[in-house]
């Protein structure tokens, strides 16, 4: 298994993960032909994709997923529940509605039901051939039922959006301060740093902090909060939003 984070943040978010024969799309976040450009230099086309999976319907997630749609025959794979909040950019026909643990050829994906203000925002669990790669972005918090199926991966996408002195002392009103630090808005640096340091395993190999805020942080901040709860020896990597990562293997 390998991954790639193509874009990452609020201005728009896609990853790539590569299992062989089955090589999935998450989010589409970015242009069409930023994705198409990237893919290429990998010397891939999408014809040798499997399927696009949704987080969300928010903006910096979709945003490109009409174009993609229009110009590939892949198909979206999402919880029904989604839907609704996603039919503008993809038709009925074009989605393939999923249960909690589901099989992409031979890659099996768990959910991991996150809490967000948008409509049935998931993250994901992704296993092949004894790896496995967990990817959460967008969320206030971590249920524990979900944090336990967390444990002991190969490699983590995760998000740590905020340091919280940058947040509350920063330029955003009132109103959306509060909608980051809520239990439905985003994962600050120190709770996410808490949460991998319960999770992680001896063969936890690499760790992608993710969605990163331009304004309310910064990757030193990131990176300190780890370094805080003893993290700091793993192969830690920050996804950009304007720089595509290499392709990391799991």
């Amino acid at each position: 298994m390998k991954f790639k984070t193509i874009a990452s943040g609020s201005k728009g978010n896609c990853t790539i993960v590569l299992c062989n024969e089955t090589n999935i799309i998450i989010d589409m976040g970015i242009s069409f032909l930023t994705l198409k450009k990237s893919i290429e230099e990998n010397s891939l086309s999408f014809e040798d994709f499997s399927a696009i999976l949704i987080t969300h319907c928010h903006k910096d997630h979709t945003k490109g997923l009409s174009s993609l749609i229009k110009k590939t025959k892949l198909n979206v794979y999402i919880p029904k529940d989604m839907y609704e909040s996603i039919k503008e950019y993809v038709p009925f026909q074009r989605c393939v509605f999923i249960d909690d643990i589901f099989i992409i050829n031979d890659v099996k994906i768990e959910l991991i039901h996150t809490s967000h203000d948008a409509p049935s925002s998931v993250g994901y669990i992704i296993e092949h051939n004894d790896k496995s790669l967990v990817y959460v972005t967008d969320t206030g918090y971590i249920n524990r039922k979900y944090l336990n199926k967390m444990i002991g991966k190969d490699a983590y996408i995760i998000e740590s959006n905020h340091d919280e002195i940058m947040l509350m002392d920063g330029p955003y009103p009132r109103f959306l301060k509060e909608r980051v630090i809520s239990d439905k808005g985003h994962l600050s640096n120190n709770t996410t740093a808490k949460y991998l340091k319960k999770i992680i395993g001896n063969n936890t190999k690499t760790i992608v902090l993710a969605h990163l805020s331009e304004k309310n942080n910064t990757e030193e901040k990131a990176l300190e909060a780890m370094k805080n709860e003893g993290l700091d020896k793993l192969n830690i990597i920050i996804a950009k939003q304007y720089e595509e990562s290499k392709i990391i293997e799991v």
